[in-house]
């Protein structure tokens, strides 16, 4: 079935008679565009466009379509009007990485759950490249992701929430706590096809770390786990939750300042129907109702947070590993 969301596109292709011009008023990719018009036309079984090439216009059964299009539009924005008046609530989807809900922000849902018990939560796990496309093409309302190598689209906003330090695991059972010697031990990284991987690789070449890789791992919990039983040692993120003393069988070596945290931040459209909940989610990790601060194209930074100045660029293409 498809979304509202959908039917505010249709009316903007209507209206500019392109679906390029649509794709810069909806912020969305012009090929974002297309597949929205191609699953409404599939759901309604109907043409609705006569496609040219260079140009699209309505078919018979399009301009049928309109004056009912307009009235769902119009109908959904005061519901949601209505809503925003009294509280947050109904279905908001959001994307969030593995390691976020074992970190700070599952602390926020919570907050978020009880302040607002009529807000219905649907959290999907995933990769930050492929959320990126996700939102973009509207099927998520925001998401959890680290920060990209490569930049976000223009069309999506991205504010910093939290940073994570880098750091070195170990066997407890290993009193060493110089970074340069365990770096001669085995080597369990990260994914290197993922963001955070990129980020791990960064921090290696920073140390000048000439590793052993003996394992390649897509997960957190499996990489913590492999130190554990003493098969090496790894570089990960410094976790804001995680339980990682001597009595957890790890040990947690800082790496120098130089090198670079892993940043977390909430991705979402420019312009979209849950901006309520988006806010909200950005006073939790201010403690105020300040909004952020632009700081470049396609990324924000919250007061107290590192600033990321990064151009925007095309979205990577999606992996096909469950966590980063």
């Amino acid at each position: 079935m498809s979304a509202v969301r959908y039917f505010v596109t249709f009316l903007s292709v209507v209206r500019h008679g392109s679906f390029a011009a649509a794709a810069d008023e909806v912020c969305l990719t012009q090929a974002a565009v297309s597949l929205q018009m191609r699953s409404l036309e599939r759901d309604l079984d109907r043409v609705l466009f006569e496609r040219g090439p260079r140009s699209v216009s309505l078919s018979v059964a399009g301009h049928a379509l309109v004056p009912l299009a307009e009235t769902l539009v119009a109908d959904y924005r005061r519901i949601l009007a209505t809503a925003r008046c009294d509280e947050l609530a109904g279905v908001v989807r959001v994307g969030a990485l593995v390691s976020s809900l074992m970190g700070a922000f599952a602390d926020a849902m919570l907050n978020l759950k009880q302040r607002y018990p009529r807000l219905d939560l649907k959290l999907f796990t995933g990769l930050s490249s492929d959320f990126t496309v996700r939102v973009e093409n509207g099927e998520l309302d925001a998401a959890i992701v680290t920060q990209s190598p490569a930049g976000f689209p223009a069309t999506l906003q991205w504010t910093v929430l939290y940073s994570e330090p880098m750091v070195l695991i170990s066997p407890a059972d290993d009193s060493r706590a110089d970074a340069t010697a365990l770096l001669h031990e085995p080597f369990i990284r990260f994914d290197r096809q993922t963001w955070t991987g990129t980020l791990i690789e960064d921090a290696l070449r920073g140390l000048g770390a000439d590793v052993h890789d003996i394992m390649e791992l897509n997960s957190l919990e499996a990489i913590c786990e492999m130190v554990r039983r003493g098969f090496g040692v790894s570089i990960v993120p410094r976790l804001a939750n995680a339980n990682w003393d001597r009595a957890s069988g790890l040990r947690v070596t800082p790496l120098p300042e130089r090198i670079a945290p892993r940043r977390v931040g909430l991705l979402e459209r420019r312009e979209h129907a849950r901006e309520a909940f988006t806010d909200a989610v950005k006073r939790h990790f201010i403690g105020v109702t300040e909004t952020a601060i632009p700081v470049a194209p396609s990324t924000f930074v919250l007061p107290g947070s590192a600033p990321s100045a990064i151009p925007a660029r095309p979205a990577v293409a999606a992996a096909s590993s469950s966590s980063d």
